[in-house]
């Protein structure tokens, strides 16, 4: 995913202005040294204080502010001797793998049908199919369960057709089809970004050769792009390994449990706060995600070196697909569209405007706008509104400021320093946001000076700041790269710093894709939920967290006007990054 970003060549300094601004000297690294060695310590205490923080927890007999914690083993040995722990590692195994099988093969049909194919509204569904991946997972899970749970309205008018309801939205398979559906935008992403850049040469004489366009996606199509997929099979065994939303709402009232709604459940196994046994499995959850980040890390290391060399360069000739083949292709994206947005935002919005549901229920007869009136009546949901908006306007801005800095300090350098900050950028994205929060939540606790905090918004701000780091630095070196070399060079060479130049050359270019990445960063901040889970006390609401505290009351009329409003704001964070030029389908 990258923004969109131009480098007009009349931002780049002639010689005689760069002479005359800088006065001719060596230029200096020792300055971007230091600014490099500054950035990556403070990179490092902020990734690993909270990570190390986990390890110590999980060595100690109790929570690490009480007297009484001693170092040992017990923690360990109750986890590894629990069997409903056994069952949540399986479970999470079978739920991550099942979620790969449906939504890669998805994802990689979606993106040959929309880059190497004639369809038509191809600008409209690229916008579309992504919608899915910038809405928060548990507000998908409770649409769901308005529309298809038991009793949900589609259900409903099932079941009056056929005498039955030929699916279970409580259960594993449930789970799996929902967060498959919901992960197929992920998989779309990165082998549509590979669709692109191949050339058309060996497809175009299997079209002429009698091939279908199913058979050339299938014998030409597939090879060259195997490394993609494998990518974002990697990426979603990942995503499955820290999904909590939708094991929360659709695995809790069957009793499926995964190994973050396990950590979750621990939370007061005893009646107090089980610190030592949550830091366990939180160890537990490092050990399995870090093999496949440093997998992931060493793919898109390698991805350049599968290339297919062609006569016509990348420039992609689509694929006809004929009358039959569109009416074919546009109804499968629209049945998926249907299935993966239409329903979960649908349930939503009924839901929201309703004080009652269920079987035997007009809801005609039971049309309302008090849902959305106690949000404003109950200070705590009204201020989890303000704070959410406040940390993606603002927070967001601040946070592109500071993946700008991290993004500075590894623009242009290829040694060793690079790529210790490449494992502490990616070091967060083995973690879920749900151990994030609850990490970040222990350092304010134990660190004396920072305990005051802990009841602000900053808290939450620092813990989504480090949450979206990989992502948010990848939309500024996506930026980044885009700057000339001979840019930077030319003032460097007239005697310019390295710090000058940036200020001159390399910020006023890639400005225009700074909007479009805070943009992006917003619907990041909007859409989070679980980071906010154990940070949350009053003052520090956000609407993700308030829907995972009311979700334990059963206040679904408060959780559905809460989830519309989510909706809403995504939705105008996402027309926002359109406006500003960001390309969100790359």
């Amino acid at each position: 995913m990258s923004t969109n970003v131009h480098a007009p060549v009349a931002l780049a300094m002639s010689t005689a202005q760069a002479a005359k601004k800088y006065p001719a000297r060596m230029p200096r690294v020792g300055n971007a040294n230091l600014f490099r060695t500054i950035v990556i310590g403070l990179l490092a205490i902020a990734v690993l204080a909270p990570v190390g923080l986990i390890i110590y927890q999980s060595f100690l007999t109790g929570a690490f502010f009480s007297p009484r914690a001693r170092f040992g083993l017990d923690a360990f040995q109750y986890v590894f001797t629990d069997k409903t722990f056994y069952r949540a590692v399986g479970t999470t195994a079978v739920f991550s793998f099942g979620m790969v099988a449906i939504a890669v093969p998805l994802g990689g049909m979606l993106a040959f049908l929309l880059t190497r194919t004639d369809i038509r509204y191809k600008r409209l569904l690229e916008v579309l199919v992504l919608v899915p991946m910038f809405i928060s997972s548990i507000v998908l899970a409770f649409g769901y369960t308005v529309s298809v749970g038991p009793v949900g309205f589609l259900s409903l008018a099932v079941r009056d057709v056929l005498g039955f309801v030929p699916w279970n939205l409580y259960s594993l398979p449930g789970m799996i089809v929902i967060a498959a559906l919901s992960h197929v935008p992920h998989v779309y992403l990165y082998v549509s970004a590979a669709m692109k850049n191949l050339p058309s040469d060996l497809e175009e004489a299997a079209r002429t050769s009698g091939a279908s366009v199913w058979r050339v996606s299938r014998d030409v199509t597939l090879p060259m792009v195997l490394p993609a997929l494998i990518f974002a099979a990697a990426l979603n065994v990942l995503l499955g390994f820290e999904t909590f939303g939708i094991p929360l709402v659709l695995g809790d009232p069957s009793g499926t449990m995964v190994l973050t709604t396990y950590i979750y459940k621990l939370t007061t196994l005893f009646g107090t706060p089980t610190y030592q046994l949550m830091a366990v499995v939180a160890v537990v959850l490092i050990l399995i995600t870090l093999p496949l980040v440093w997998f992931q890390r060493k793919l898109l290391k390698n991805a350049r070196r599968y290339a297919a060399m062609g006569g016509k360069g990348a420039r992609v000739s689509s694929l006809k697909l004929g009358t039959t083949g569109q009416v074919i292709a546009l109804s499968a994206i629209a049945l998926w569209l249907f299935v993966s947005v239409v329903l979960p935002i649908g349930g939503i919005t009924v839901r929201a405007f309703v004080d009652a549901w269920g079987e035997g229920v007009n809801l005609f007869d039971h049309l309302t706008l008090s849902n959305f009136d106690h949000l404003t009546e109950v200070p705590s949901l009204f201020r989890g509104i303000i704070n959410t908006i406040i940390l993606a306007v603002v927070g967001g801005a601040v946070a592109v400021f500071i993946y700008l800095v991290v993004g500075l300090a590894g623009h242009r350098n290829w040694g060793a320093s690079n790529t210790l900050l490449d494992y502490i950028v990616l070091l967060p994205r083995a973690l879920p946001g749900l151990v994030i929060g609850l990490a970040f939540f222990w350092v304010f606790l134990f660190v004396p000076f920072l305990t005051f905090l802990r009841p602000t918004l900053f808290s939450l701000f620092i813990a989504y700041v480090v949450v979206g780091l990989s992502y948010g630095l990848r939309l500024i070196q996506g930026t980044l790269i885009q700057v000339a070399p001979e840019l930077e060079e030319s003032a460097r060479t007239t005697g310019a710093t390295i710090g000058q130049t940036w200020k001159d050359v390399v910020i006023p270019i890639v400005r225009p894709g700074l909007a479009g990445a805070w943009a992006l960063i917003m619907i990041i901040f909007l859409r989070e939920y679980a980071t906010g889970v154990y940070l949350m006390g009053a003052g520090t609401e956000v609407i993700g967290s308030l829907m995972v505290s009311l979700l334990q009351t059963g206040a679904l009329n408060t959780i559905a006007a809460l989830s519309l409003i989510s909706v809403v704001l995504t939705g105008a964070g996402l027309a926002l990054a359109l406006r500003l030029g960001a390309k969100i389908h790359d």
